[in-house]
């Protein structure tokens, strides 16, 4: 073999060697699309309307093909990762615990929102000055399994040495419901989060709202990924976020309703699964302490 050929022949060797040694990434992102869903929207058209902006700036930033992906309702969305049919799933706190019992999924990135807790509230001359004047009354709270409008009041309740479902009756009731009963003395108090609180102001003038407890600050909203995602795709991920913060952020706010909850927000990359500790504490006070199934469903 003359010099030239056996200077090719090293030549080809390393360029097998450096090919065969680029990290997994790279093959996953060329044979894959990475599929998203969100649990809290349903249906192809709100999730497009919702996420659309997010979802091609993170394809950009990423180098990776995001592709949205509906599901009906959370139970699907956990079928849907155990079953590899999705990748990253972007949940609720109250969620994220089931998720991570049933499919082990990998926190990638929390999403922030400030000031996101749950309240007690009655109305001014109501007779109802602390928590401890609910005992033997009735109590409306939010939609079965919402983390700040019923696993948030209900833990602040238990929190100040109450026993709900003992101590009082608890109702699920809409918001709006609940004010005009509150308004006719059928039920003494209300769980609400705090953006709902504005509003109800706006709405009932005649109201002169009280808050007799405030829940803790809950623990974010949260993008995961499946276990069978690369833990290297995971990091660049991380990394995508950290870096092009500000441009995803304002891709999330471009949705029009639903994602206007997160006004303020920021990406949080050291999130931990003990940070989900309060929602666990929120299950067992309902009943549910295997974390093994969404509540209301």
């Amino acid at each position: 073999m003359n010099r030239t050929r056996r200077l090719f022949s090293v030549a080809s060797i390393a360029a097998v060697a450096s090919l065969t040694a680029l990290p997994s990434i790279s093959a996953y992102a060329q044979t894959q699309t990475l599929r998203l869903a969100v649990t809290d929207i349903v249906g192809l058209e709100n999730l497009q309307r919702e996420y659309a902006g997010f979802q091609k700036i993170l394809s950009e930033k990423s180098g990776m093909a995001v592709e949205l992906f509906p599901v009906p309702n959370r139970t699907a969305a956990v079928e849907a990762l155990n079953a590899k049919k999705v990748d990253l799933v972007l949940t609720g706190p109250a969620e994220y615990v089931v998720f991570k019992k049933r499919t082990d999924a990998k926190l990638v990135v929390g999403f922030s929102r400030p000031e996101y807790y749950g309240s007690v509230v009655t109305m001014v001359g109501s007779g109802i000055d602390g928590v401890q004047d609910l005992k033997g009354k009735k109590v409306a709270l939010g939609d079965v399994g919402s983390t700040s409008r019923h696993l948030s009041p209900i833990q602040v309740l238990a929190d100040l040495g109450l026993k709900p479902g003992k101590d009082m009756q608890i109702m699920h009731i809409n918001r709006n419901v609940a004010v005009e009963a509150m308004k006719r003395g059928d039920v003494a108090a209300i769980g609400i989060n705090r953006t709902d609180l504005p509003g109800l102001a706006k709405r009932y003038p005649d109201v002169a709202f009280k808050v007799i407890a405030r829940g803790r600050d809950l623990p974010n909203d949260v993008l995961l990924a499946g276990k069978h995602v690369p833990d290297d795709v995971v990091a660049k991920m991380k990394k995508v976020f950290s870096d092009n913060s500000e441009a995803l952020i304002a891709a999330v706010l471009l949705g029009p309703d639903d994602n206007q909850k997160f006004q303020g927000m920021k990406f949080i990359p050291s999130i931990a699964d003990k940070d989900y500790d309060y929602i666990r504490r929120m299950y067992v006070t309902i009943g549910q302490p295997q974390y093994a199934a969404f509540v209301g469903d």
